[in-house]
């Protein structure tokens, strides 16, 4: 069903009908999405233990793993499991980044509910039967949440947390702190997020500002089972400032708040020297404090055009309307309709 991404509001006609929530997972469809990049290894071993949780639950499933340009092999491996009925491929023309490749498996997708699980092993599929429980039971979306981050830096837990913290304050939307992509969507939820136009996406904010009624799942991530991770500290900040930039105007305010105090303490000392020469006439020198008090302020301005400038890119990226990313080629059946084991 199409739903008009420009409109400026989903009207309840727009949307699909709401999915029964059955007591018997046979009257269903479940849609995995797995995006991946460079993870053959690791799909070697989920894909096996999705298809075997999978034909336990329903007879209708389907695992949708969408390629973000890998270079290691995956391609040849997925050739031979989409012979696999149910077991779809999805390969982009190049690496559009995490994001980019979740939201091309959720467009492939046509299942009553979609979980999205990354394919490195750290998102158990022993939690899927629990997050349909909770499905079932009256929530829209299901999400995990790491219970700690104690196998984590210290640095990058300080960092998280501020982040969160920043995303979410003076606005109304509230991104829960430590939710990744792990997590069941009915299809409500997905339909509304494919409709969304944005091509800088955070799917993390998106997936709080399309609300719904919402559930969290504590979990602790396993280890992964092969490589390591492809995010690095360059992408995480880059993500986190992306996010920043497209969920709140905090960087702009802050911009705005230092140079009202700056602005204020420059005339508050401008008067001081003015007051001080009438009453002791001392001279108005000192180049030196000129000098720096000048290249001090040059910085601010850099600095302040510089967060500007990421806003107007933003729109930049907007307005030329390029989409979101470029799918070179797909394969595979829709949906299996009965349990498939390879």
């Amino acid at each position: 069903m199409h739903i008009e991404s420009r409109s400026s509001a989903l009207l309840p006609s727009m949307l699909p009908e709401v999915t029964p929530r059955s007591e018997n997972l046979d009257d269903i469809r479940i849609s995995c999405v797995v995006p991946c990049l460079n993870e053959s290894a690791n799909l070697r071993v989920l894909l096996p233990a999705l298809i075997t949780m999978l034909s336990r639950l329903c007879t209708s499933w389907e695992v949708v793993v969408t390629d973000d340009g890998s270079t290691d092999g995956t391609p040849e491996m997925m050739r031979e499991w989409t012979a696999v009925e149910g077991i779809r491929y999805v390969q982009l023309s190049r690496n559009f980044g995490k994001e980019a490749a979740l939201s091309a498996g959720l467009e492939a997708t046509s299942g009553d509910v979609v979980i999205c699980l990354d394919a490195d092993m750290q998102h158990p599929p022993a939690l899927i039967p629990e997050m349909l429980e909770r499905w079932r039971a009256g929530a829209d979306m299901v999400y995990a949440v790491r219970q700690n981050r104690d196998d984590e830096h210290w640095a990058k837990r300080l960092g998280a947390q501020a982040f969160y913290r920043l995303l979410s304050s003076g606005h109304r939307v509230q991104v829960p702190a430590h939710a990744g992509d792990f997590r069941l969507m009915d299809r409500r939820v997905v339909q509304v997020l494919n409709a969304l136009p944005e091509r800088t996406r955070f799917m993390k904010g998106l997936y709080a500002w399309v609300g719904f009624k919402t559930e969290a799942l504590p979990y602790t991530p396993a280890e992964r089972a092969h490589g390591a991770s492809n995010f690095n500290g360059r992408q995480l900040f880059k993500l986190a400032f992306a996010g920043l930039t497209a969920f709140t105007t905090w960087p702009l305010r802050v911009v705005s708040m230092i140079g009202m105090s700056f602005a204020l303490l420059s005339f508050v000392y401008g008067c001081y020297l003015v007051v001080d020469f009438l009453l002791y006439g001392n001279p108005l020198s000192g180049w030196t404090t000129i000098v720096a008090a000048l290249m001090f302020f040059a910085g601010i301005n850099m600095l302040s055009l510089g967060v500007v400038g990421e806003y107007v890119g933003r729109i930049f990226d907007e307005v030329k309307g390029r989409p979101l990313y470029v799918v070179r080629e797909q394969r595979g059946r829709v949906f299996t309709e009965k349990p498939s084991t390879k």
